[in-house]
């Protein structure tokens, strides 16, 4: 496994336990389709399904996750959340319907360790 794909598990790992802090449940992860990729299927305490991209990487200069999250993937993610939805109708309720969230970690050291959150700063965008 690639440093790039081990940082980015404990990424949706660490996005995973921040949103069920949050009463979220996780429905599915890394529902994929061959023109895209969910990295989290979750469901609000309130019944909102919510599809999320998370975008993980080490504090560099200026950069930040959030710049890596192109128009031309927000795009692969709409279309693979519509499939999802119109597969799964049962889960989307009328009045509630489903959004895109994301959550963007940015990791503070060489050795981001899970359960250190002095390692990672994590911000979460809902309704993108």
């Amino acid at each position: 496994m690639t440093k790039k794909t081990e940082i980015g598990n404990l990424g949706e790992n660490l996005a995973c336990e921040f949103l069920e802090n949050k009463k979220y449940r996780i429905i599915e992860r890394n529902f994929r389709r061959k023109y895209g990729e969910i990295d989290i299927i979750a469901r609000t305490k309130d019944g909102i399904i919510v599809f999320v991209e998370v975008k993980t990487m080490r504090e560099i200069n200026d950069l930040k996750p959030e710049d890596n999250l192109t128009d031309a993937k927000l795009k692969k993610i709409k279309r693979t959340a519509s499939v999802y939805a119109g597969e799964n109708q049962k889960l989307i309720k009328d009045k509630k319907g489903w959004r895109i969230d994301l959550i963007a970690i940015t990791t503070l050291t060489n050795n981001l360790k899970y359960g250190d959150k002095k390692s990672y700063r994590i911000y979460h965008y809902e309704n993108i």
